[in-house]
């Protein structure tokens, strides 16, 4: 098994090759890849130093599988290249999410749509991932009608950047800003970029690619997507309304034996999701479980996991791990 990850420097890399070693991926060659500035460099991985190739090098190469996190410009213009190499790509962009010739996947729910011909293969959004794994074991059951999600989104969904501009404002340094405001004591309604309707790219995500998932575009969604000044894990407030009525111990039955999902819902003991816990964990976690008593059949829940874990690098690598188990590359 000859893997490249690509933008092996940049957060998700790193966090993707932290993932590999932590799983066990059997890798017989690795290939770490970024950007021509970042050639050279060394990085370590189980105990070994690699030296950083650019792309081309890469391609040449021919692996069986190149994990892309390397943003939508360069998978564009780079996974066909790797695909006709021959190379099965896993990509983090939302590049090739939506595109109709190519299969957007979380394996616990849709690994099976995946074939030897899928050279280029999407890994979905990062606040969609930690949604459908909670969705999917209640929309078999229940049917949804109509989803309304409200999210609370890290700073690291936006980068290093970020992440550095919330540091120097918790130390009151004056830096570089990765959004229009202040987010150190702030909520900013704004991920992602406004588009024509109104609407943040980030938001049309979430109404999109759970349809694509689940493999049904019968229930509506909107949703509102806010960034707050946490360092890692997403948080998001979900109302589902369903078709049919549900019973909550079933519910949460049904949550506690999907695979990837953890029950955290017990207010006697103040026992709820929070990022802080969901830090460097790859399951999703669900709790504040309870009936919405303003409409019939519907359903509020609370959602968390950490965004470069299950919603980015470990989902990656978990499509690799089915594509290698099912004998797919």
């Amino acid at each position: 098994m000859k893997l490249a990850v690509v933008g092996a420097t940049g957060m998700v890399g790193t966090v993707m090759l932290e993932v590999l070693a932590e799983r066990n991926f059997p890798i017989t060659e690795l290939l770490v890849v970024a950007s021509e500035r970042s050639v050279g460099k060394i990085i370590k991985y189980q105990g070994k130093e690699y030296k950083v190739i650019g792309l081309q090098d890469a391609v040449n190469e021919k692996p069986d599988i190149a994990l892309f996190s390397a943003g939508g410009e360069t998978s564009i213009e780079w996974a066909p290249k790797f695909a006709e190499a021959g190379t099965t790509v896993v990509d983090n962009s939302s590049a090739w999410r939506m595109d109709p010739s190519k299969k957007l996947v979380v394996p616990e729910i849709n690994g099976d749509v995946l074939t030897k011909e899928d050279k280029i293969i999407a890994n979905p959004n990062c606040s969609t991932i930690q949604l459908v794994m909670a969705l999917s074991p209640l929309h078999d059951k229940y049917k949804m009608e109509r989803l309304i999600v409200s999210t609370y989104q890290s700073v690291s969904g936006t980068g290093v950047k970020a992440v550095q501009q919330l540091e120097n404002e918790t130390k009151g340094i004056e830096g570089e800003m990765a959004y229009p405001y202040p987010i150190n004591r702030n909520a900013i309604p704004h991920c992602d970029v406004f588009l024509d309707n109104g609407y943040t790219k980030e938001e049309m995500k979430l109404v999109k690619e759970p349809k694509k998932i689940l493999r049904d575009d019968s229930f509506a969604v909107t949703a509102t997507a806010v960034r707050i000044p946490t360092a890692g894990g997403h948080s998001e407030s979900v109302n589902v309304q369903f078709q049919n009525d549900f019973d909550l111990d079933e519910v949460r039955k049904l949550l506690h034996e999907f695979p990837g999902v953890v029950v955290q819902d017990n207010i006697d003991t103040n026992t709820y999701p929070m990022p802080v816990y969901a830090h460097n964990k790859d399951e999703v976690f669900v709790g504040r479980i309870r009936r919405d008593e303003s409409l019939p059949n519907t359903l509020n829940m609370w959602i968390v996991a950490d965004n470069l874990r299950k919603g980015a690098a470990t989902n990656t690598i978990q499509i690799a791990e089915y594509l290698h188990e099912n004998e797919l590359v």
